[in-house]
């Protein structure tokens, strides 16, 4: 997976790739409930605490590692959009 790719045109096999390489030790829950609910990177920048929960992400140390990893996907997307937008309004 490149990650140039934005996230949120992450196929469902690309965000099970990211979760493998930053969550080993949970894969076995997470891989279940992510082909389950077909969480693509659209969904998952949509993800919330609660959201986790019911993925079957219980632990409050874990869902909060988790946060912050989405956190840094959601602004890392942001900032391609702004990107996005001033490449668009600077070409001739």
């Amino acid at each position: 997976m490149g990650l140039s790719k934005r996230v949120s045109s992450w196929s469902v096999e690309e965000v099970l790739e990211w979760m493998q390489k930053r969550y080993p030790a949970h894969m076995s829950t997470l891989q279940k409930a992510i082909i389950k609910h077909a969480i693509s990177g659209r969904a998952l920048l949509r993800l919330k605490d609660h959201h986790l929960e019911v993925l079957g992400v219980v632990a409050e140390e874990q869902q909060q590692e988790i946060s912050q990893d989405l956190l840094l996907l959601r602004v890392q997307e942001e900032i391609d959009e702004l990107g996005d937008i001033c490449s668009e309004c600077f070409s001739p």
